[in-house]
């Protein structure tokens, strides 16, 4: 059987998604649609739009992907599925928590495949951390810390839509921090204590530049977390600090090249001979194989039938709910826009 693909958003992510479609034999990408495209778009042979409704109207689609502006992505998710398609859409999921309410609504009578793009799960250091952790080889983990920094909320060809809450329901939190926050999920599960600053006092948007997270789950592990758009070297780094040692994911494979290469340090603890300078190893990674490991666990799922254990839609819940607890927990935030 030939799965057949349309994708909506043919940006930067768009195109990228494309590249890894083509890998897959038996999904063949047959529309696109652009707001850019006009009537004479042609791109070899395929259906093109300015506008997505129309390609999801128009072409019976068997797999929809997603990459459009935030406003756009729950009503073209949840279009998606209503004709017949099985969807992947990028984050962040939806503006805001309350718009995935009708799509899990929808899904809990459907047995379509819906995942979300939280991308950074399937990087080579990130699998490696959560097996390592999951084999207990380290112990409980105690606390993370982690940063995750830019320099400008607009980069590349983006345009200034992330700059204005009522069309992205966000800023640099919900748009890049939301990856780090999501991982703190899934290494050590929900948080349900947060305390928060949320700034926008240095490029002046209505929406956050900058926001600091302090959080504690249920088990008593502490997260905090650095979401910025001012970090002049760009820059990933979470620490994990475990009973019987530590693991640091540094750097990050990606488009721009620009947060270093991709390592996954362990820290060996030695309580024994402890001069705070341990045995330690570093593994570097030099290929980004989490676009193609991400879409090759979607297209498995959509053809075997298979449960989606990363970037479900209870797990956009999840984040979008904790997100919009750390929006809420700075008092001043909260009164601005809530």
């Amino acid at each position: 059987m030939i799965f057949k693909v349309g994708i909506v958003g043919y940006g930067v992510v768009g195109k990228r998604r494309h590249d890894a479609i083509k890998k897959v034999s038996d999904f063949q990408v047959i529309a696109l649609s652009d707001i850019n495209f006009d009537k004479n778009n042609k791109l070899s042979g395929l259906n093109c739009y300015s506008d997505f409704k129309d390609l999801i109207s128009n072409e019976n689609l068997d797999v929809l992907f997603i990459s459009l502006p935030n406003k756009f992505a729950a009503e073209a998710t949840l279009l998606g599925l209503k004709s017949g398609a099985h969807v992947f859409c990028e984050k962040p999921p939806a503006k805001t928590l309350n718009e995935l309410e009708p799509i899990k609504k929808f899904l809990l009578s459907s047995d379509l495949k819906l995942m979300y793009g939280f991308n950074h799960r399937f990087h080579s250091s990130v699998m490696k951390a959560y097996q390592i952790i999951r084999e207990n080889k380290f112990g409980k983990v105690i606390n993370l810390k982690g940063t995750y920094g830019k320099s400008k909320m607009i980069s590349f060809n983006q345009t200034d839509w992330r700059t204005s809450r009522s069309e992205s329901g966000g800023g640099i939190l919900l748009d890049q921090g939301i990856h780090m926050l999501d991982l703190m999920n899934y290494f050590v599960g929900g948080f349900n204590e947060v305390f928060s600053i949320i700034q926008n006092s240095f490029w002046n948007f209505d929406v956050e530049d900058n926001a600091f997270i302090l959080m504690k789950n249920k088990d008593g592990v502490v997260a905090q977390l650095h979401s910025s758009a001012t970090q002049w070297r760009h820059t990933f780094n979470l620490e994990i600090t475990l009973e019987k040692g530590s693991l640091i994911l540094g750097g990050l494979l990606t488009g721009s090249k620009s947060y270093g290469e991709e390592t996954l340090k362990l820290i060996y603890a030695d309580p024994d001979n402890d001069k705070g300078d341990p045995k330690e190893e570093t593994i570097t990674y030099d290929e980004d194989i989490s676009w193609d490991e991400e879409i090759r666990r979607f297209t498995s799922a959509v053809r075997n039938s298979d449960k989606i254990e990363n970037g479900s839609i209870d797990q956009a819940i999840e984040i979008m709910d904790l997100i919009e607890k750390i929006y809420k927990a700075d008092p001043i935030w909260k009164e601005k826009y809530y």
